[in-house]
C-alpha cells in the first residue's frame, strides 16, 4: 500500500431470519463476524500477506438490524505500524423499500500479519 492509496473494502448482504435474535435484530456475535472478516480482508489488501485478529477495541452498537435488511460493511485502512495494521469498521443497515440508512454498530480491529506458522512478521518488505 502506497502512502495515499486508502484501503476500503465493502460487502453488503441481507439479514437472515435465523441470523437474528429473539427481537428479531441481528445477532450482536454475527455483526462481528461480518466485520472481522470485511476487517481482515482488508488488511490482507494492505499488506498482501495473511492477518489474525489480535484486538478488537470498543464496539458500539447504536441501532439495530432487522431481518430482512440489507447490511453493508465498511473497513477502513486507518493505520500500518510495524507487524500490524488497525481497520476501522461500521456496519450500516439499510431498508431494502425506502433505502433508508442508518449507522448500526462501529469498532476498531487489529489485525497482526504473520508466516505460515502463525508467527508475527513485518507488515512492509
Amino acid at each position: 500500500m502506497s502512502e495515499h492509496e486508502e484501503i476500503i473494502e465493502r460487502r453488503t448482504e441481507i439479514v437472515f431470519p435465523h441470523e437474528t435474535n429473539a427481537y428479531g435484530t441481528l445477532f450482536g456475535g454475527k455483526a462481528l463476524s461480518m466485520m472481522d472478516v470485511v476487517g481482515g480482508i482488508a488488511a490482507m489488501r494492505a499488506c498482501r500477506k495473511q492477518v489474525v485478529t489480535v484486538s478488537i477495541d470498543r464496539i458500539d452498537f447504536k441501532e439495530p438490524i432487522r431481518a430482512g435488511e440489507f447490511v453493508e460493511t465498511i473497513a477502513r485502512v486507518v493505520r500500518i505500524g510495524t507487524t500490524s495494521i488497525t481497520v476501522e469498521i461500521e456496519l450500516w443497515a439499510e431498508n431494502p423499500i425506502s433505502g433508508e440508512r442508518r449507522l448500526s454498530t462501529s469498532g476498531k480491529f487489529v489485525f497482526v500479519a504473520v508466516t505460515p506458522e502463525g508467527k508475527p512478521t513485518p507488515v512492509r518488505g
